[in-house]
């Protein structure tokens, strides 16, 4: 370990240490929890009015806050839940469990008002964004499907990569540099339908946050952002069922107790069936998916919770019988909760995720396997040490197992020959320590490190190049080129073939100028060592994770953040507003004519290149009333640059800055919901952002009869605007009615007044003509749909 790192633990340690714990303090612990349910709250409030300060409870709903004796009021309170207030006399370590209810009404000795959404203004937390499933559920979506991943394109600095795309990008980075978690473990493909519909089952999730700078040391592994989502746990008090009939799927939803308010289970289920009537109507294509979410929660006593959640999901896309495609995700995670101590909380894990490819190519007799596995053990530490000092402190180990490819003859009469890409295998450890620490009435620091460590493993043959160069420059045509192997070196099982590790600091500051404003500022650093094989802006099914290695160098990121939060009239409104600027070392970049399918040498391809994006994002909120939402926007810049390593060397897009794939400069989004009544309430999203960074033709010359189209610059084009806006009415039939069945209608229109936008931009020479022409393909134009919700 350099000085340099050595320094920066001490100066940690120091800062962790200096916090005097004061004499004849006690401690309130406890859960929070729905009472309807008895599902715990994650991010609930916990405010003591006397000394005007807090606490928030966990990803498991505990919390934990020391106090000096007294007597206190004690606030409680969760979004959509309202607020609790009760009088509590601390003179003892207390344990109080605290159950919500989303009804306005008193109880006995128990205060309920409403609970609005505030910016956070004493956490250093910042980059953030949080959304409740019923905030989600509000929208209006494409084909009435609720989708989790369309509903955070409407934060600051998130964008798509087009209609019906997959995946997202968080502030210029690349979609494969967002670390998605169910459970805690890892989803490597987030979409269903080439894009069309996410993963997520909405009906089945509790929570999500969204992390895009500022990223806790527990989490490692991307570099733009980190989705973090958590299923529900079931309710354990009462059984129900929840579902939604669609145009084109349905889903359905049971969750209840196995042991009254101590075990309990939930199961979910989706599935599309469009097809059904294609192929009803004599269309040989179908497209469809299912997926499946189960979870088990079991209470083992009082101090201990055992967890058991699973997700698995395929997509299966035929063609004529000619071509069939099947892919998705399977995971499973084991945890155990641990409460030590009031003051010290655990949570271990093992997780197991799986993404799985595979394409049968009939016409050719063809049959194609890839995928990526890995094992994960967490074990993480919260320990509330006082008042004003927290820490997080934890270790995480995944090993991985990557197949690029096997390829094997459909049928006996194929002239496929078999043929395995070698797999690959790599192991990634890391260790983390952060801290949350109140240095004054004004202040409140966090601060914290990971070191995270790779070891790429054999077995493997690993080609050899000259001067260690995968990719020649030939010096005549100004063009990057494949370099020829010079020889291979084996690695047995376990050897370890190349091996890197990097100290990751993070840092954050909160300044509070009041109750309702502050400046806060952070900066972190992060390291990536997988890459996605991919030729385009969208990841697709067919792409394919491979490891850092010689050639392959791990990403590294820089990012700074400084931000503004204020809220207005006793929380009425709410704004954020935030720049940021990253760098990144070691983006790939791709020669050429690189040629990325079934490739087993990829480095042959590749070049190491920089990256850089910085922004203006700008959120406001309107909380309270009948019409609530948010606007939000965002200015900002993406680009890339990969110079020569020689001076001869021209580099890529001759070694300047160009605008990567998902530079959006303008990003604006507004969403509003609208409660004319107990029975009524409306909808409304409007999007709009620059177009997708292309390169277009600049002109073009004759060789004989063929037209030969000529190029400028990378990227120096764009795709018109996008932009849409869709609309929604849900009706409830019997708002008052609160047991038994309950019913709701959802209607939408996506895209309303039948926008045309330009999925892609391709040019030909019209065969009637001969000029040269410009076809926009488009993929939705107007779309309606009708849902029928119900719960009982």
């Amino acid at each position: 370990m350099t000085l340099q790192k050595r320094g920066y633990l001490t100066v940690l340690l120091l800062l962790i240490f200096s916090t005097v714990l004061a004499q004849d303090k006690y401690t309130l612990s406890g859960t929070i929890s729905d009472d309807s349910s008895n599902e715990t709250l994650i991010g609930a409030s916990i405010y003591i009015k006397e000394l005007q300060k807090g606490t928030t409870t966990n990803e498991y709903g505990f919390y934990s806050i020391s106090l000096p004796a007294g007597t206190y009021t004690v606030q409680i309170s969760y979004v959509s839940f309202g607020t609790r207030e009760e009088t509590v006399v601390l003179n003892s370590n207390i344990r109080k469990n605290v159950k919500l209810t989303s009804e306005n009404k008193e109880l006995e000795e128990v205060v309920i008002s409403n609970n609005v959404k505030r910016a956070e203004i004493r956490k250093p937390e910042m980059s953030v964004n949080k959304l409740t499933v019923q905030e989600i559920k509000k929208m209006p979506v494409v084909m009435g499907e609720v989708d989790v991943l369309k509903s955070i394109l409407t934060l600051p600095g998130v964008t798509n990569a087009g209609e019906g795309a997959s995946g997202f990008n968080v502030r210029g980075g690349a979609a494969d540099q967002n670390l998605i978690l169910l459970d805690e473990a890892t989803i490597f493909n987030s979409s269903h339908l080439f894009g069309f519909f996410s993963v997520f089952n909405a009906d089945a999730i509790k929570d999500l946050k969204l992390y895009k700078g500022g990223i806790p040391a527990r989490y490692g592994g991307r570099l733009s952002s980190v989705l973090d989502i958590y299923q529900k746990e079931g309710n354990s008090k009462d059984f129900h069922m929840t579902g939604g009939i669609g145009l084109i799927s349905s889903r359905l939803l049971a969750e209840g107790p196995i042991v009254k308010d101590k075990a309990s289970f939930l199961v979910g289920g989706r599935a599309s069936y469009a097809h059904l009537f294609m192929k009803a109507a004599g269309e040989d294509n179908s497209a469809y998916f299912y997926d499946l979410n189960t979870k088990l929660s079991y209470k083992l006593g009082q101090n201990d919770n055992l967890y058991l959640s699973g997700y698995f999901g395929r997509d299966l896309l035929d063609i004529s019988d000619s071509f069939n495609n099947i892919y998705g995700n399977t995971v499973l995670n084991l945890r155990w909760n641990h409460l030590f101590s009031e003051k010290l909380f655990s949570n271990a894990s093992m997780i197991y995720s799986d993404y799985y490819y595979g394409l049968k190519l009939n016409f050719i007799g063809l049959d194609w396997d890839s995928g990526i596995k890995n094992y994960n053990f967490k074990y993480d530490l919260k320990h509330y040490l006082s008042d004003k000092l927290k820490l997080n402190y934890g270790l995480n180990a995944i090993y991985y197992d990557f197949n690029p490819g096997t390829i094997n003859p459909s049928d006996a009469t194929s002239d496929i020959n078999p043929e395995q890409l070698e797999k690959k295998h790599a192991f990634e450890p890391a260790l983390y320590i952060d801290a949350e620490q109140q240095l004054s009435e004004a202040i409140t620091v966090s601060y914290g490190v990971r070191y995270s460590m790779f070891y790429r493993l054999g077995s493997q043959n690993v080609n050899l190049y000259t001067n260690n160069q995968a990719v020649t420059f030939n010096n005549d045509l100004k063009i990057y080129e494949e370099a020829t192997p010079i020889g291979t070196k084996h690695y047995g099982s376990g050897d370890v073939i190349s091996d890197f590790n990097n100290f990751e600091p993070r840092v954050g500051i909160a300044y509070k100028l009041n109750d309702d404003q502050s400046v806060k500022a952070s900066y972190n650093r992060m390291a990536q060592y997988l890459h996605l094989i991919t030729n385009t802006s969208s990841p697709t099914p067919l792409d394919v994770w491979a490891p850092s290695d010689n050639y392959l160098k791990p990403q590294t990121l820089d990012q700074y953040a400084v931000g503004y939060f204020r809220n207005f009239k006793d929380d009425t409104y709410t704004l954020e507003t935030e720049v940021f600027y990253k760098k990144i070392k070691n983006k790939l970049d791709y020669i050429d004519g690189a040629n990325l399918i079934a490739n087993d040498a990829i480095e042959q391809v590749v070049l190491p290149g920089r990256a850089r994006s910085y922004g203006l994002e700008v959120l406001f909120r309107k909380n309270t009333g009948k019409l609530t939402g948010w606007v939000s926007y965002t200015l900002s810049r993406a680009e890339q640059q990969t110079e020569g390593r020689t001076a001869e060397e021209t580099g890529i897009n001759n070694g300047n800055w160009y605008r990567s794939g998902y530079d959006k400069t303008h990003n604006l989004s507004i969403t509003g919901n609208y409660e004319l009544s107990s029975k009524w309430a409306f909808g409304a999203i409007f999007a709009l952002q620059s177009g997708q960074a292309v390169t277009y033709p600049n002109g073009y010359y004759q060789y004989g009869d063929i037209t030969i189209p000529s190029f400028g610059g990378r990227n120096e084009d764009r795709n018109p605007a996008y932009h849409h806006l869709d609309i929604s009415a849900t009706y409830t039939p019997k708002p008052e009615k609160k047991q038994g069945w309950q019913g709701e209608w959802v209607f939408s229109i996506y895209n309303l007044y039948n926008r045309m936008n330009a999925a892609s931009i391709t040019f030909r020479q019209n065969q009637d003509t001969g000029n040269n022409e410009a076809v926009r393909l488009s993929i939705f134009g107007i779309i309606p749909s009708v849902t029928y919700n119900f719960k009982f």
